[in-house]
C-alpha cells in the first residue's frame, strides 16, 4: 500500500479527534501497519474549528503530514472551506449533507453519508462519527469490522460502546446500500 492521506475537520465535540485516533490504532494494531496521525483545534472545548489527519501505510513513514489528502473527511462548512485545498485533484470528499455544502466542481467526487441524522436516530448525535467510521470500513476496506469494532470497546467509556457500535453497523450498511 503507498502511503494513504486522509484528513478529518469540523468543530470540537463532534468526535473528530477520536476519529482519527481510533482510525489509526485500529490500522496500527489490527491491520500491522504504520501511522501517523496529528491533530489541531482551537482553544474552546467545544465548537471551535478542529481538524485531524492521518498518514497510513505499510512502510515506515518518515513525515508527521501531507499537504495533499487522499481522503478528505469534512463536518463542518468553515472547516471545510479551509480544508478543501488539502485534497488532492483525484481525492475523494466526504461530507455530511446536513452540516456540508457540495463544493461547486467536486460533486462528481463527493459522498454524502448523513450521519448526523442517522446518529440522531439511533439516540445520540455525538455517534455519527461512529457512522463514519463503519462506512469508512466497508468502503475503502483499511480493516476489518471485527478490528474496529475491538478498538472501539477499547477507546470509549464502558456505557458508550453498545451505542457506538450499533452507529458502526449503520455506517457499513449505508455504505453496502450506496454501492
Amino acid at each position: 500500500m503507498k502511503p494513504y492521506n486522509i484528513g478529518l475537520c469540523g468543530f470540537g465535540g463532534q468526535g473528530i479527534i477520536l476519529t482519527a485516533v481510533v482510525l489509526g490504532t485500529t490500522v496500527v494494531t489490527k491491520g500491522n501497519r504504520y501511522a501517523v496521525q496529528t491533530q489541531s483545534y482551537g482553544s474552546e472545548a467545544r465548537g471551535g474549528q478542529c481538524q485531524a489527519e492521518l498518514i497510513i501505510s505499510d512502510n515506515p513513514i518518515n513525515a508527521t503530514s501531507s499537504e495533499q489528502k487522499d481522503i478528505l473527511i469534512a463536518l463542518f462548512q468553515s472547516a471545510l472551506d479551509k480544508y478543501l485545498p488539502t485534497l488532492k485533484e483525484e481525492g475523494t470528499l466526504i461530507i455530511d449533507p446536513k452540516l456540508v455544502k457540495v463544493p461547486a466542481g467536486y460533486e462528481d467526487r463527493t459522498i454524502e453519508v448523513p450521519a448526523t441524522e442517522m446518529a440522531v436516530t439511533l439516540g445520540n448525535r455525538l455517534v455519527a462519527n461512529m457512522i463514519l467510521l463503519g462506512y469508512m470500513q466497508q468502503r475503502f476496506n483499511l480493516f476489518s469490522k471485527e478490528d474496529l469494532i475491538e478498538v472501539v470497546k477499547e477507546s470509549v467509556p464502558e456505557k458508550y460502546i453498545n451505542l457506538n457500535i450499533k452507529a458502526i453497523h449503520e455506517g457499513i450498511a449505508y455504505a453496502k446500500k450506496e454501492s
